[in-house]
């Protein structure tokens, strides 16, 4: 849709010149008169030399018949051609210009938020398939410790119970298994949907790198860069330098004259003929060229409506100042909002950083917690149920490690974004 509308919108910058095209126009006018006319037509009777104009001939007497009746219906037919020249119409000419770098800059901002949908949603289905992986290890782990309860059970060291409840926890994961499994597909199906590509096209993601991509960014800094980087708000003082160029023209209007230029051919049917029953296409179907009407006018206007504030027109320039004002109001309001999300995300930055290092540390005392507690356990000397809480709490603290991790990526494209600087470049090497 935004590029629709930049090649609509580019389509009318390229032919901007056409305002100094002149309206043409041609017109066919069939009326009826209200009441009949009569017209007397003089016959020339031959003899000595009297010259009668127009008859070509002399005669000495001129007979002049009784009036007779003219047709009712008439028909006149019109060629025009009309062009009006202001000052307006070259501020129009440059707001349709200015409409088009606008419309160029929305087209660069959908791209933009088409790609930090595509990276973002990217991530999700790499956090999702480390969690199907995690998951799947778990389910691994499950089936080896039901092995290892099977075993104790023929050596006498756990009773059946302990063997039952191993092959219980198995089955039991088997469901969230297919679930997330489920889930990873569908959003896997809406990616490449998302990309343009079958639902059912097979996706193969590369990893990213994590956990080694922390950033020590100045705030100042980033938001003097929002100020100026940020698509929505470039995409917001584009519109309001094309508001403001639309205000001037109005007030250009409003008070400054005009000239139009005219001409206009027109020629009327035979008045002695009808044209019901005539033929239209004789010799003298229609007026000679002596005859026709036309004109070539200029016209020195001045429309004075617009001085009034209650007129339409008056009504339409303060609208379009009250726009504008609203406009720069949302870009102050936009300009704030990006400042506090910018401050936002920089907090959530580092809170994850300082996060993910602690959750480090707390997933490598997980694995050694389970490490130690599965010996026990094959040992006989822990129960199922110490392994099985275990392994809990290790898949939970690599899921929360993960989960930071890519949040932390996600936060980067946002800010990215936000201060409107390529995707990556934060990510790659740091600030820049």
């Amino acid at each position: 849709m935004a590029r629709l509308n930049t090649d609509m919108k580019g389509r009318k910058a390229r032919f901007v010149w056409n305002e100094f095209l002149p309206t043409l126009g041609v017109n066919g006018t069939m009326g009826r008169t209200n009441w009949a006319s009569s017209q007397s037509a003089m016959i020339g009777m031959p003899g000595t030399a009297t010259s009668i104009p127009g008859l070509g001939t002399e005669y000495d007497r001129v007979l002049v018949t009784d009036p007779f009746s003219l047709p009712n219906w008439f028909v006149q037919a019109q060629f025009s051609a009309e062009l009006i020249f202001s000052f307006a119409l070259i501020e129009g000419i440059k707001s349709i210009k200015l409409d088009y770098d606008a419309s160029r800059i929305s087209l660069e901002k959908a791209k933009l938020q088409m790609e930090q949908g595509v990276r973002k949603m990217y991530n999700g289905i790499l956090l999702l398939e480390a969690n199907v992986a995690l998951l799947q290890e778990s389910f691994e782990n499950a089936k080896r410790q039901t092995n290892m309860a099977e075993a104790n059970f023929r050596a006498g060291l756990v009773p059946r119970l302990a063997w039952l409840q191993a092959q219980v926890a198995v089955e039991n994961m088997k469901p969230a298994m297919n679930d997330l499994e489920n889930t990873l597909k569908t959003l896997k199906g809406n990616f490449a949907l998302f990309c343009g590509l079958p639902y059912d096209a097979l996706i193969e993601l590369e990893p990213v790198e994590l956990g080694g991509n922390y950033i020590s960014p100045d705030m100042n800094d980033f938001i003097s860069r929002s100020a100026s980087g940020k698509p929505d708000i470039q995409e917001l003082q584009a519109n309001i330098i094309t508001l403001q160029t639309q205000r001037k023209a109005l007030r250009l209007q409003a008070y400054t004259p005009y000239l139009r230029f005219g001409w206009t051919m027109s020629t009327l049917f035979n008045p002695m003929l009808n044209p019901f029953k005539d033929s239209w296409f004789t010799k003298d179907s229609w007026t000679s060229k002596g005859q026709a009407g036309g004109s070539f006018t200029i016209t020195l206007g001045w429309s004075i409506n617009s001085l009034f504030p209650f007129t339409k027109e008056g009504q339409t320039r303060k609208d379009l100042e009250a726009g504008v004002q609203i406009q720069n109001i949302a870009l102050a309001q936009m300009i704030r909002e990006t400042e506090l999300e910018i401050f936002t995300k920089i907090n959530s930055l580092e809170k994850i950083r300082s996060s993910t290092e602690a959750q480090q540390a707390t997933v490598d005392l997980a694995e050694q917690s389970y490490r130690l507690t599965e010996e026990a356990y094959r040992a006989g000397l822990q129960d199922l149920q110490s392994v099985q809480n275990a392994a809990l709490a290790l898949n939970q603290a690599k899921i929360q490690l993960l989960t930071q991790q890519f949040n932390y990526l996600n936060d980067l494209i946002d800010l990215e974004y936000s201060i409107g600087v390529p995707f990556g470049t934060l990510g790659s090497s740091g600030t820049k």
